[in-house]
């Protein structure tokens, strides 16, 4: 029992260790350059791990970094949501713009015909007053 917590106790220091110098910025570690500490961590795994903790590590700093260059979430992101709300409103104001649009085009043919249709009425009895002008003169 004894062994086995031993050897579960090697590996967690291991991996650990291993996995805070992956994480570490390469900037930030002291000593040794970041891959000469994942070699040192690989080969000599307690030993590794703990020079690399009393040595190479930063001090004062998490072992995990909380700045990443990959980008935000869109609903996280306030660039993206103020572009959303503009898009949003032009939408709706070019959504108004084409309602009242067709409500004018809709209007329209109703007058031209109700104008064509006084041109022709009007030529009609024009027409036929003069027919009759001439029925009754003859």
């Amino acid at each position: 029992m004894l062994r086995v917590v031993v050897v579960v106790a090697v590996l967690v220091v291991f991996v650990y260790g291993l996995v805070d110098v992956i994480r570490t910025d390469p900037r930030q570690t002291k000593g040794i350059s970041k891959p000469a500490w994942i070699v040192v961590q690989i080969v000599l795994p307690v030993i590794g791990a703990i020079l690399w903790f009393l040595i190479g590590r930063p001090r004062g700093t998490s072992p995990v970094g909380t700045n990443y260059s990959h980008p935000i979430a869109p609903d996280d992101d306030p660039e993206f949501l103020r572009n959303l709300e503009l898009r949003r409103r032009k939408q709706a104001e070019a959504d108004r713009l084409k309602k009242l649009k067709d409500e004018l085009d809709a209007k329209e043919p109703k007058a031209d015909d109700s104008k064509g249709t006084r041109g022709s009425e009007s030529g009609e009895a024009s027409g036929s007053g003069d027919t009759q002008g001439t029925d009754e003169v003859k």
